[in-house]
C-alpha cells in the first residue's frame, strides 16, 4: 500500500459517518476517500448507501463505475 497514506480501521472509518464526527468518509478497493463535499452524501447518506463504509461490495449495484471516486481525495487505507 502507498506508504505516504494513513491506516484507519474500520471502527475509525466508521465514525465518518456525517453523524459522529462532521467527517464523510467511505471506502472502496481499500483506499479511504473524503465525499464530504459531495452534495450527493449529505448527512452522510447516498441513496440506500451510509458513509463510514467499506462500498467495495456494493459497487456491483451501482449506476455508475469506479471512476465516480477519482473526484474525491484519498485519505487513507483501511487495514
Amino acid at each position: 500500500m502507498n506508504n505516504h497514506l494513513t491506516p484507519f480501521t474500520k471502527s475509525q472509518l466508521a465514525l465518518r459517518n456525517g453523524e459522529d464526527k462532521p467527517d464523510i468518509w467511505v471506502a472502496y478497493k481499500g483506499l479511504i476517500y473524503d465525499v464530504t463535499q459531495s452534495k450527493l452524501w449529505k448527512n452522510g447518506k447516498h441513496y440506500e448507501h451510509w458513509a463510514g463504509q467499506d462500498l467495495t461490495d456494493e459497487m456491483k449495484d451501482a449506476p455508475h463505475q469506479e471512476w465516480v471516486f477519482d473526484k474525491f481525495d484519498v485519505v487513507g487505507f483501511l487495514q
